[in-house]
């Protein structure tokens, strides 16, 4: 269990990783970056999702929930939702659709999960969720911590609509400590999916999401960072699992 930082450290916004004006001229730029990445990205990124984890990602993300304790009648808030990959593994685990709230500030992407999947879908940020206080029993993030400006602002958020008792499962990829698996990892995403995914739809929307997609997890704050940041945020019993060299799962509750 990691202690909560000092008062005047948590005021303080915490980025998930540095400015990278090599893709926005400003920090204020990001947020217009990363919507019209994704919106360009959203007809493909099922399939970047299964051919980055070999097919197993569904697989992955329906068992995660399951061990985090997601069951039938518990009311789910997917944040960042995209389109919606963690919704369809709640679904397959019993989950009501009537029970399901994804939220994501891309339109592109809230229009492929909308094509899919029954469930209340809300255009916002993870900083500023457009739900109310206390109203969900489980919230999840897939894969896009690294995506958002503020991580202790978005576990407020996650404390404040969590009703007592409820949990948070957070998935992500964490640069892998070995040099070799490092190496390995960027080659296969910065050449190989990107140029299947030029052979598969003739456009460079798949290239320019990997090669983001693997900055910001180099660059990305460590897993105690986050951890930390988790408990600051007034949530409890935070720990992280992993899976394989690069999978982190967080788990905390309210």
């Amino acid at each position: 269990m990691h202690k909560p930082a000092s008062t005047a450290s948590t005021d303080l916004p915490l980025a998930p990783h540095r400015p990278l004006p090599e893709y926005y001229p400003a920090p204020a730029a990001r947020q217009d970056f990363v919507n019209q990445l994704f919106n360009e990205a959203a007809p493909d990124y099922d399939w970047v999702s299964g051919m980055m984890s070999f097919g197993s990602d569904q697989f992955y993300r329906r068992d995660a929930l399951r061990q985090a304790g997601l069951r039938p009648g518990l009311r789910l808030l997917d944040v960042a939702s995209g389109t919606g990959l963690m919704i369809k593994a709640a679904l397959e685990l019993g989950v009501d659709p009537a029970l399901v709230t994804g939220v994501d500030p891309s339109q592109g992407m809230l229009a492929e999960n909308r094509r899919h999947y029954p469930v209340t879908l809300l255009e916002g940020k993870g900083e500023a969720l457009p739900c109310a206080d206390a109203s969900f029993d489980f919230v999840s993030l897939g894969y896009a911590l690294r995506h958002t400006g503020d991580l202790r602002q978005l576990f407020r958020e996650f404390h404040r609509v969590l009703r007592p008792g409820g949990r948070v499962l957070i998935l992500e990829i964490t640069r892998p400590r070995s040099a070799v698996a490092l190496r390995l990892m960027r080659f296969y995403m910065q050449t190989i999916v990107p140029r299947l995914g030029w052979l598969r739809r003739r456009n460079r929307s798949t290239a320019k999401l990997m090669q983001y997609y693997w900055t910001t997890i180099e660059e990305c704050v460590p897993p105690p960072v986050i951890l930390e940041a988790l408990a600051a945020s007034g949530l409890k019993n935070v720990k992280r699992t992993t899976t394989g060299a690069v999978l982190s799962e967080y788990v905390a509750e309210r």
